[in-house]
């Protein structure tokens, strides 16, 4: 597990790069875009009050990022124990915000049951029909399908990588991972590709379907925010571009495969 997270180290620093300086070139092109902070309103705070922001902004967020992937990568945690030391510092930060409220907490209680809930229906019913089709022999079935098709070790897996894509509009991401990994990883094995690389690259492909409609969850949780004015269309109109960053970090994690697999050796050794 500690090879799986550390061989996704990079690969979301590249996405977050390749966010950033997209931002940063829109901005540049057009400042009314992300406008600066007005002298005005520099005027009104000191240097020292600004490092006190930026400090009580960034550290406590880093703490508990370094709490969770810290414990996962020197192994101290399971991802499970990492995920509730997560949430127990997560706790300690509202505690620390002043922004406890046992309202507050009734509404975190209920919303974790009812999405903790549906995870475990997806999970049940897609490990349900795993296990159905790979027990009928449903697995052979779509290997020898797939090897059959003619197209070589990479136009396979770029058929495999556009299933994904396309399911990702649709279908729950633990969905797919529980649908498909059974049945892509032992082709993947077959065409001779790195298990630990393949997943990883599945994973970043699977990025995508929090953005691409019709169903993908952060559309949802932008519609939501959306200030007045701003239709459903806009924001998928608005996600294009960061689907296409995605498929550019994608593209560049199969030319350059040790950015998956440089970190993992380190790890190890």
């Amino acid at each position: 597990m500690g090879q799986l997270f550390a061989g996704a180290v990079i690969p979301g620093l590249i996405l977050a790069a390749l966010y950033t300086a997209y931002i940063a070139i829109r901005c540049y092109r057009n400042p009314e875009i992300g406008p600066p902070i007005s002298q005005e309103e520099l005027a009104k705070v000191t240097k020292k009050q600004i490092a006190l922001m930026v400090l009580k902004s960034l550290v406590p967020p880093v703490i508990l990022i370094l709490g969770v992937l810290g414990t996962l990568f020197t192994g101290i945690a399971t991802p499970t124990e990492a995920s509730g030391g997560g949430a127990f510092l997560a706790f300690l930060l509202v505690l620390a915000y002043g922004k406890f409220s046992w309202q507050a907490l009734q509404q975190a209680v209920v919303k974790t049951a009812r999405t903790s809930t549906m995870v475990l229906i997806v999970l049940v019913g897609a490990t349900c029909f795993t296990g159905v089709f790979l027990g009928n022999g449903g697995g052979d079935v779509v290997t020898k399908f797939v090897l059959g098709l003619g197209f070589g070790k990479w136009g396979t897996f770029v058929v495999m990588q556009l299933i994904v894509f396309i399911l990702g509009m649709f279908i729950d991401w633990i969905g797919i991972v529980l649908i498909c990994f059974p049945l892509f990883l032992p082709i993947a094995a077959q065409l001779g590709f790195d298990k630990l690389w393949f997943v990883v690259i599945m994973a970043v492909n699977l990025q995508t379907s929090f953005l691409t409609p019709p169903f993908g969850y952060a559309l949802f949780y932008l519609r939501g925010i959306a200030v007045e004015g701003v239709e459903t269309i806009d924001i998928y109109k608005g996600i294009v571009p960061y689907v296409i960053l995605m498929l550019i970090g994608l593209t560049l994690c199969v030319l350059f495969p040790q950015t998956i697999t440089w970190l993992p050796t380190l790890v190890v050794g």
